[in-house]
């Protein structure tokens, strides 16, 4: 089973690890390795090597990928962290909702 709670575009809280607590937008879900890349959260630098002419090489900074099970999704209407919980809609979709108070996610 790879199906995450976590998708694209949503906004998640961190739960663990050196960037506990910050909030953040997820760039890129891998369902696949059960990870999730999550904007300036889990920030670690590269030493890259320029490889053609002209390229700029160095010190980059980027997102790198983190266990989708050490974040949280926030939910746009109350802004608490919760586990979305599914139900279906009126359309006969299944659409994700918030535990806490129930609001489409």
């Amino acid at each position: 089973m790879n199906s995450m709670s976590i998708k694209k575009g949503d906004t998640v809280i961190v739960l663990s690890g050196k960037d506990k607590g910050k909030q953040g937008t997820v760039l890129e879900a891998m369902p696949e390795s059960r990870k999730v890349v999550v904007e300036k959260i889990n920030v670690v630098t590269r030493h890259t090597k320029p490889r053609r002419q002209g390229e700029e090489g160095g010190l980059i900074k980027k997102e790198a990928p983190m266990y989708a099970c050490k974040v949280m999704r926030v939910c746009p209407k109350c802004k608490k962290p919760t586990r979305p919980a599914s139900k279906v809609g009126k359309d006969g979709k299944r659409v994700r909702v918030c535990k806490k108070c129930g609001a489409e996610i």
